[in-house]
C-alpha cells in the first residue's frame, strides 16, 4: 500500500509530514481567481443550453467539466512540496541498540529479539548499507547506560535496566556540536530506571533531532502470567507478620490455578494458590510471610509456569526488604484510667520491639508514668519542646480533652505528623474528637475523618456496632489476623460487637477506611479505623472505646490472642513510615554488578529542620563484609538532602547505612539495603510497549516503526531538518494521480454524454 500511495502521489509519506506545500503560479493570482470563476460559468451555461436534460444529469455534467477546467488550473497554480533533506554524507546518523535482559527473550518464535535486531542491522545489511550511503554512522548499546559500540553485533543482553531517557540523553551529549540527522532507537521498550522522559524529549526538540523508534517483540502476549510489580513493606519492625503485594498481568489464563511461592534469602517463606480471574487482565495477590530477623534480606516471588506460556522470564520478581531492630518508641496520652489503655498496654507488653510509654493524667498536674527511659522524661507531663515529643516515633492520643494541651502543643502534635512524619493514632472516648472540643483545632486538620458533625450528649448511650474489615483493610498486614484470606474474613466475622461513643464525620480525601462498623439490622456501614498520608507522616482514627472486649468478651476463649495480636500489628504500622534524622535512600535498590548506583540521604535537626552545613559520609558494607566510605555532598537543589555514587561491583546484598555530623552533634541513620545480581527488573514488562515508543517518536519528529518494518527508515531519514540540510522545491502538478483524476473525470463526463446520445 505505501508503494502504491508513493506512485501516485509521486513521494512517500514522509516527504508529506515534513515538507511543507506553497504555490508557484505561473500566472498572476487574481488571473487564475477570474479563470475559475470563469470556467465554472462557462460549464454551467454549456450544459444549461442543452436540451434533454434531467436536473439532476444537468448538475452532475456541468460538475464534471467544471472539476476538470478547475483541475487544470491547479496544475497552472504550480503546488510545490518544500522540505529539508539532508546532504549525503555530512550528518551522523546515531543508532542506539538495547542491550538489556529482555532482548534476549524469544517471544516470536526461536529467534530472540537480539538476534533478530542483528539480523536487520548487522553492518552487512541492505539496511545499514543503504544507510551508510548517506549517513556517517555512530552505534551504541544501552541499558542502564549508554555505550559507543562498534555494530549490532556487539550485543550481549546482559543488563538489568532500561534507561531509555539517559540512552537519549547520552547520545545526545556525545554527539554535542556534531551535526545529527537523527537518532534510531531500538528496543523493545523497557523503560524501568525510574527516570522521567519528559526532560530528555524537550532537549532533544529544542536541538530538532528526531528520534526514530523501531520496537522489537510482540506488543502482546497470546498466554502469559507476568509478575508485573512486587510491594513489600519498607522498613518492618523485627519479628513483624509481613505481607508481598504482588500485581499480576494476565494474558489467556482465564479460570487456571496458579502457585506463588515467596523466597526470602533462598528459604520458603510464604505460599499462595490462587484462581485467575475470568476476564480481568491484571490481579493482585497477597502473600503472606513469615517474620524475618533484623538485616537486609532478597525477597524473591515465583509463579508457577503454566502450559505453553510464551515465555517463562516474567514469571519472577525480586526485591529486597530492611527488617529494623527496634525498639520503636510510642508515646501514650491517656487523660482518665480505664480498660483500653490496660489492655492496650498489656498487648504489647511481651512485644521487644515496640516500647510504649505513657502518660496518664491522675490529678490536675498529676501524671503516672509508665516506660519512660529514665526519671526526668516526661516529669512535666505532655512535652513543651518538640525535640522532646519528636524524639518518638509514633503518638497515641487517647480520651483527654483539647483543652489539656496548650495552642503552641497542639500545633506540635499537628507537626509530629506533617513536618516529623511520625505516627498519630487518636482513639475514641468520650473527652476525645468533637466531644473533646478538637474542632478547629490543628489536630483536626490532621485526622482522616473530619469532625463536621454535633458532638454527642454526654448521657447519649454508647452505639453497638459489628465491625469488619474493608477490602483495603484486609489488604493490611496490621489487620490479618489469619495467614488465609478466607480464614481471616471468618476470624473477623466471629469477633463480638464494642461500642463508640463519638459523632465521626466523613473520611476526608485521600483518606482511607480500613475498618468498618454497622449497628444490628442496618445496611450502612460508618468507617471505625482510617488512615492517610498527611505531609511526611501518617494519621489514624481508630473510633471504639472498648476493643478490650474482644479479649474479654464472656464468647471469647482465655487462650484466643485476636486483641494481643491486632494492637500489636497497628502499633508496628504506626511507626513503619517514621523516618530517622538521617534517611538513607538507593536508588535504585536492584541493579546488576557493576552498575553505579546514587545514594541520598536527607538530614535533619532534632526539630527535623532539613541542613545543609553537615558533614555527611555514607558507609556502604559489602556481601563479603568490606566497608567502602562515601563522602556526599549537598544537593542544592533541596534542603537537607546530600548525594553521591557508588559501584556495586560485587553480586549479593549490600547494607548502606549514613552518618552526619555537625560540630559536636554525630547521628547516624538506619541502613538501606541494596541488592546487586543479574536477576533485575528488565523482564518484568517484556510486552513490547509500543504506545510510549510512538511518543517518543511523535515529541521529536520522528516516526515509529516495528522491527519488520525497519527497511522504511532509508526513505524517511534523510527527511529532516537537523544537521546540514539543503531546501527542495518539489513540483507536484506532474504527480501521476493529478493525470489519473484528470482521465477519470473525463471519462466520467464521456459517460455521461453518450448515455443521453450527446457523444
Amino acid at each position: 500500500m505505501d508503494a502504491l500511495l508513493t506512485f501516485l502521489f509521486k513521494h512517500p509519506a514522509r516527504a508529506w509530514e515534513r515538507g511543507e506545500l506553497v504555490w508557484s503560479p505561473v500566472l498572476p493570482a487574481w488571473s487564475l481567481a477570474v479563470a475559475a470563476v470563469t470556467v465554472v460559468g462557462v460549464a454551467v451555461w454549456s450544459y444549461g443550453r442543452v436540451q434533454g436534460l434531467s436536473g439532476t444529469r444537468r448538475v452532475a455534467l456541468a460538475g464534471l467539466r467544471a472539476a476538470l477546467l478547475l483541475l487544470l488550473l491547479v496544475c497552472l497554480a504550480r503546488p510545490t512540496l518544500v522540505l529539508a533533506r539532508a546532504v549525503p554524507q555530512r550528518n551522523v546518523l546515531a543508532i542506539a541498540l538495547d542491550d538489556s535482559r529482555s532482548m534476549a527473550l524469544a517471544d516470536g518464535g526461536a529467534e530472540t529479539r537480539a538476534a533478530a535486531t542483528t539480523r536487520i542491522f548487522a553492518d552487512s545489511t541492505a539496511l545499514v548499507r543503504a544507510l551508510a550511503d548517506r549517513f556517517a554512522l555512530r552505534f551504541y548499546r544501552f541499558a542502564a547506560d549508554v555505550r559507543p559500540a562498534a555494530g549490532a553485533d556487539g550485543l550481549r543482553m546482559t543488563g538489568t535496566r532500561t534507561d531509555l531517557a539517559g540512552a537519549l540523553d547520552g547520545v545526545r551529549q556525545e554527539l554535542a556540536g556534531t551535526p545529527i540527522a537523527g537518532i534510531v532507537v531500538v528496543t523493545d521498550g523497557a523503560d524501568n530506571a525510574g527516570r522521567e522522559l519528559a526532560p530528555a524529549l524537550l532537549a532533544l526538540r529544542a536541538r530538532r533531532i528526531p528520534v526514530y523508534t523501531v520496537g522489537a517483540g510482540l506488543e502482546r502476549f497470546p498466554r502469559d502470567v507476568a509478575i508485573e510489580r512486587l510491594a513489600l513493606p519498607s522498613r518492618p519492625l523485627r519479628g513483624a507478620g509481613l505481607l508481598a503485594d504482588v500485581t499480576l498481568r494476565l494474558r489467556g489464563v482465564a479460570g487456571e490455578a496458579l502457585t506463588l511461592v515467596a523466597e526470602a534469602d533462598g528459604r520458603v517463606v510464604g505460599t499462595q494458590v490462587v484462581t485467575l480471574p475470568p476476564r480481568e487482565e491484571t490481579m493482585r495477590a497477597r502473600i503472606p510471610l513469615t517474620p524475618l530477623d533484623p538485616g537486609p534480606h532478597r525477597i524473591t516471588v515465583r509463579a508457577g509456569t503454566l502450559p505453553r506460556e510464551t515465555i517463562a522470564e516474567n514469571n519472577v520478581a525480586h526485591g529486597v526488604v530492611q527488617v529494623r531492630d527496634g525498639p520503636d518508641r510510642i508515646l501514650y496520652v491517656e487523660g482518665e484510667p480505664r480498660p483500653e489503655l490496660s489492655f492496650l498496654r498489656r498487648a504489647v507488653a511481651a512485644d521487644s520491639a515496640l516500647n510504649v510509654v505513657t502518660l496518664l493524667r491522675s490529678a490536675e498536674q498529676k501524671y503516672l508514668r509508665l516506660g519512660v527511659r529514665d526519671s526526668l522524661e516526661l516529669a512535666g507531663g505532655f512535652p513543651t519542646r518538640r525535640e522532646e515529643l519528636f524524639a518518638f516515633r509514633g503518638l497515641i492520643l487517647g480520651s483527654i480533652e483539647a483543652s489539656f494541651f496548650t495552642a503552641d502543643q497542639l500545633r506540635m502534635l499537628a507537626e509530629f505528623v506533617s513536618v516529623r512524619g511520625g505516627g498519630l493514632l487518636a482513639l475514641g472516648g468520650r473527652a476525645a474528637f468533637a466531644e473533646g472540643g478538637y474542632r478547629g483545632t490543628p489536630v483536626a486538620e490532621v485526622l482522616p475523618l473530619a469532625l463536621d458533625r454535633a458532638p454527642r450528649e454526654a448521657e447519649a448511650p454508647p452505639v453497638e456496632l459489628d465491625v469488619r474489615p474493608t477490602i483495603a483493610g484486609a489488604a493490611q498486614a496490621a489487620l490479618r489476623l489469619a495467614a488465609d484470606d478466607s480464614a481471616n474474613a471468618i476470624r473477623w466475622d466471629s469477633l463480638p460487637p464494642i461500642t463508640v461513643v463519638n459523632a465521626l464525620g466523613s473520611l476526608r480525601p485521600g483518606a482511607t477506611a480500613l475498618l468498618t462498623g454497622r449497628r444490628a439490622g442496618e445496611t450502612i456501614d460508618q468507617p471505625v479505623y482510617a488512615t492517610q498520608r498527611f505531609g511526611r507522616g501518617t494519621s489514624g482514627v481508630f473510633a471504639p472505646q472498648d476493643s478490650w472486649l474482644w479479649k474479654m468478651d464472656p464468647t471469647t476463649p482465655v487462650e484466643d490472642v485476636t486483641h494481643e495480636t491486632l494492637w500489636r500489628q497497628i502499633a508496628r504500622a504506626l511507626t513503619e513510615e517514621s523516618p530517622d534524622r538521617v534517611e538513607v535512600t538507593v536508588v535504585p535498590s536492584h541493579l546488576a554488578p557493576g552498575e553505579p548506583v546514587e545514594l541520598r540521604v536527607r538530614v535533619a535537626d532534632e526539630r527535623y529542620v532539613e541542613v545543609n552545613d553537615a558533614q555527611v559520609v555514607a558507609t556502604v558494607t559489602s556481601p563479603s563484609g568490606r566497608e567502602t566510605a562515601v563522602p556526599l555532598e549537598w544537593s542544592l537543589a533541596e534542603d537537607g538532602v546530600y548525594r553521591g555514587r557508588f559501584v556495586a561491583e560485587e553480586a549479593g546484598l549490600y547494607a548502606v547505612a549514613a552518618e552526619a555530623r555537625r560540630g559536636r552533634d554525630s547521628t547516624r541513620g538506619a541502613p538501606a539495603p541494596l541488592l546487586a545480581d543479574e536477576a533485575g527488573a528488565d523482564v518484568e514488562q517484556a510486552e513490547q510497549r509500543a504506545p510510549l515508543l510512538r511518543r517518543v517518536a511523535t515529541e521529536t519528529g520522528g516516526r515509529y516503526y516495528p522491527l519488520a518494518e525497519a527497511g522504511r527508515l532509508v526513505e524517511d531519514v534523510q527527511y529532516t531538518d537537523s544537521g546540514v540540510a539543503v531546501r527542495d522545491a518539489l513540483d507536484l502538478w506532474d504527480m501521476p494521480v493529478v493525470f489519473l483524476a484528470l482521465a477519470v473525470l473525463l471519462a466520467a463526463e464521456w459517460g455521461l454524454r453518450r448515455g443521453r446520445g450527446l457523444a
